[in-house]
């Protein structure tokens, strides 16, 4: 197939929007014989004039061959060889072509398992997942080469698989979830026979590497877009099988997507994230998770209704650390919701500067006021007494209660408790029957 071939006047790409260092690889590249391009999300941004998070480099080298080019790199990867090409704390990857990897012999599952199979450049374009990240741009040339048609996709705002959608999601089912990130990220629809094959194929999910899912839910849900993410994921039927128990949660909302607490809180971290913020997982999840939190921290022990949310996230492959650190975020939301005089401890833990970005961040979602919370925290003394027992934000504090001092006696090393010098006026003291005169 012949591709669609765009002269430097035909597209708006210019080397100075290209990192210096992806450069240098690509001209080494070049001046040692080797075919190379830049690929993949980098010229598909370019082309739109957003700025690249990263860039990637595709080549005719093999891997060993750029290893011994660079040697400043190092060989990553079991089921796909790459290298990275290190510049500093920077690392560029470099990918060798490769083809579609061959069906498995006598089975009906076209799961990718294998996929290490060099091939050429047009090869490397039709095993890409989307029409729109199977473009290649040449240094050389200043050319962009389309072999599959992503430059009428992009013109057309569309997420297009390359070839068979059917077979494409079976083949690998985190590309379902690829498909809800690339269109919230940029705004575009999902191609209707795209859409389809997801809905068709959408428990295929459950067959998906788990770390890799995990991961591509973290990119789709750690994005400006986020808000869109979470709702593209509702409407395909993918989140009942990344997050089933806040999938459930969101069904048993009567308020539409759009207007539900937890997609509120998504749009609040697309708004951080889009402002700098680069969140932990913790936090991600926290946001996904708080209006169920919430709604269970309000339902006694022993309601039936009473989820396990830490438990149902690591059931789906969440690490415990990650979860963790969420439960202690949403522990500290309801505390500084409703304050008290001992809500200010919380200031010493290590994850407030987190909870308390968090809490100011979610905070306008249920109509609190964090900055009269904060205030609070910062010198309580400045409420009067009427003001400090009368509810915060309109969320009641729990009824305070003195805490009781106790005297503890210790113990001896016999594990006899010393008497305690008011206990020996007006009573007698019997002899220690253990002890030999």
């Amino acid at each position: 197939m012949e591709p669609r071939i765009l002269p430097r006047a035909e597209h708006p790409i210019s080397r100075r929007d290209i990192d210096a260092n992806v450069l240098k690889v690509l001209y080494r590249l070049a001046g040692a014989g080797f075919d190379a391009y830049l690929v993949g999300g980098g010229v598909r941004d370019l082309m739109l004039s957003r700025k690249p998070k990263d860039f990637d480099v595709a080549t005719s080298a093999h891997p060993q061959q750029v290893r011994d080019l660079f040697r400043n790199s190092r060989m990553i990867g079991r089921r796909f060889r790459l290298v990275h090409v290190f510049f500093g704390r920077q690392n560029v990857e470099v990918a060798t072509f490769r083809k579609q990897a061959e069906a498995v012999a006598d089975t009906d599952d076209p799961l990718i398992r294998l996929d290490n199979t060099f091939g050429t450049p047009e090869e490397d374009a039709f095993r890409r997942d989307f029409t729109v990240n199977a473009l290649f741009y040449s240094p050389q040339t200043f050319e962009v080469i389309d072999f599959p048609g992503g430059v009428d996709d992009l013109e057309a705002r569309l997420i297009r698989t390359i070839g068979d959608p059917e077979l494409r999601m079976r083949e690998d089912p985190v590309r379902m979830m690829r498909a809800v990130r690339f269109a919230a990220k940029l705004g575009f629809e999902i191609e209707p026979a795209t859409r389809a094959a997801i809905g068709r194929h959408r428990a295929d999910l459950d067959k998906a590497s788990v770390p890799r899912l995990v991961d591509e839910t973290y990119k789709t849900l750690g994005q400006p877009e986020a808000a869109h993410a979470l709702v593209l994921m509702e409407e395909l039927g993918l989140l009942e099988h990344v997050i089933p128990v806040l999938a459930r949660h969101l069904k048993s909302r009567g308020a539409t997507l759009a207007e539900q607490p937890a997609v509120r809180n998504m749009a609040a971290l697309g708004r951080a994230i889009g402002s700098g913020l680069s969140p932990d997982h913790s936090i991600v999840l926290a946001a996904l998770m708080l209006d169920l939190y919430r709604d269970e921290h309000r339902r006694e022990r022993g309601d039936p209704r009473r989820v396990d949310i830490l438990g149902e996230l690591r059931g789906r492959g969440f690490a415990r650390g990650d979860t963790e650190q969420m439960r202690l975020i949403l522990e500290a939301f309801q505390n500084l919701a409703a304050p008290t005089r001992r809500t200010r401890r919380l200031m010493r833990r290590p994850y407030f500067p987190d909870a308390r970005m968090f809490f100011e961040m979610s905070a306008p979602t249920y109509s609190i006021d964090a900055t009269r919370t904060i205030r609070f925290l910062a010198d309580p003394d400045a409420f009067t007494a009427s003001q400090a027992a009368s509810p915060i934000n309109g969320v009641q504090p729990p009824a305070s209660t003195r805490r009781r001092r106790r005297r503890r006696r210790r113990r001896s090393r016999h594990g006899v408790a010393p008497i305690a010098a008011g206990d020996l006026n007006g009573a007698s003291v019997s002899p220690d029957p253990t002890r030999r005169d």
